[in-house]
C-alpha cells in the first residue's frame, strides 16, 4: 500500500531505538523526511545514519529533552529550518519507573508528569500552527496498554498515561474539522529496551532470572511471543499516514491479542 506520505515531513520523539524509531523506519521506508529527536546525541546520531542508510530518505536527528520545553522549541525550530513546514507528530517518551504507591514522593510524581502528561502538551501545542498552516495533518501518541488495564507496578505510567489518551480524545473531537487527527497507539509486549528493563525489576522482585520473567510474560500473549518494533512502527505509520484519512479519536492496540478488554 502506498500510505501517501513521500515527501512529507514528520517529527518523531524517541527515535533514537524502540517503537520510536519502528515509526520512524517505516515513514522512512515511504519516501517521508524525517526529524527523529532523543536525549542522547551520540543514540539519535547512529540512529539518524543508520535509518538514511537503510531508506535513502531524508533524516535529520535532533538532540532534544521533551522535559524542557526549550528543548521543544529548539527541535521545533530546527524542522522548520530544515524542510519549511510539519504534516505530523509522534508523541513519545521513555516510561515512568515502576514501583508502588508507597514508592513515590510528590518529586517522583512531578517528574513522571513532566515527562509523560506535559511534554505531551507541550509538543502538541508547538506543531499545531504547522499543521493549519499545511490545511491538516496527524498526531499520534504512544502510550501504554495501562490506559486500558491498569498495571499494578507502572502506577505513575497508568495516571500519567491515561491522562495524555484523555487529551488526545479530546483534541481529536476539537480539531477534526480541520483535518487534524489525532490518534493513540498502544503497545503490548515489543520485544525493546523498556521491557527488558521492566522484565528485569519484575524478576528481582520474584526471585527469578529475568530470562525466566521474559518467558512468563511470553505466556501471557496469545500469539506467543514479544512484537517487533518494526510490527509496531507499520501500524503508526498507517496511522499518520493521509491512507488512514478517516480514522481520529482511536486508541489502536497493537498486541498479539494480550488485552481482554472489549473497548
Amino acid at each position: 500500500m502506498d500510505l501517501g506520505v513521500k515527501d512529507k515531513v514528520y517529527m518523531v520523539a524517541g527515535a533514537s531505538r524502540g517503537l520510536g524509531y519502528g515509526i520512524a523506519e517505516a515513514l522512512a521506508q515511504d519516501g517521508a523526511k524525517i526529524v527523529i529527536a532523543s536525549r542522547d546525541e551520540a543514540a539519535i546520531t547512529a540512529a539518524a545514519v543508520k535509518l538514511q542508510a537503510g531508506t535513502g530518505a531524508e533524516v535529520l536527528a535532533v538532540v532534544c529533552d521533551v522535559t524542557c520545553a526549550k528543548s521543544i522549541n529548539n527541535w521545533h525550530q530546527a524542522t522548520l529550518d530544515r524542510f519549511g513546514g510539519i504534516d505530523g507528530l509522534v508523541v513519545n517518551a521513555g516510561g515512568p519507573p515502576p514501583g508502588s504507591f508507597e514508592a513515590f514522593d510528590d518529586d517522583a510524581w512531578q517528574s513522571a508528569f513532566e515527562l509523560t502528561l506535559l511534554s505531551a502538551v507541550r509538543m502538541i501545542r508547538k506543531v499545531l500552527p504547522d499543521l493549519r498552516a499545511r490545511g491538516g495533518g496527524s498526531i499520534l501518541t504512544l502510550t501504554s496498554s495501562s490506559v486500558k488495564e491498569p498495571i499494578d507496578y507502572l502506577l505513575l505510567s497508568n495516571v500519567m498515561r491515561s491522562g495524555v489518551t484523555s487529551l488526545a480524545k479530546s483534541l481529536s473531537q476539537q480539531l477534526a474539522s480541520e483535518d487534524i487527527r489525532v490518534n493513540n497507539l498502544v503497545p503490548g509486549m515489543i520485544e525493546t529496551d523498556r521491557i527488558t528493563g521492566l522484565a528485569t525489576a519484575a524478576a528481582e522482585v520474584a526471585g527469578i532470572s529475568v530470562e525466566e520473567q521474559k518467558q512468563s510474560m511470553q505466556a501471557l500473549i496469545p500469539m506467543g511471543r514479544f512484537g517487533q518494533a518494526e510490527e509496531f512502527g507499520r501500524v503508526g505509520a498507517f496511522l499518520l499516514s493521509p491512507a488512514a484519512s478517516y480514522i481520529t479519536g482511536a486508541t489502536v492496540v497493537v498486541d498479539g491479542g494480550t488485552m481482554k478488554t472489549v473497548w
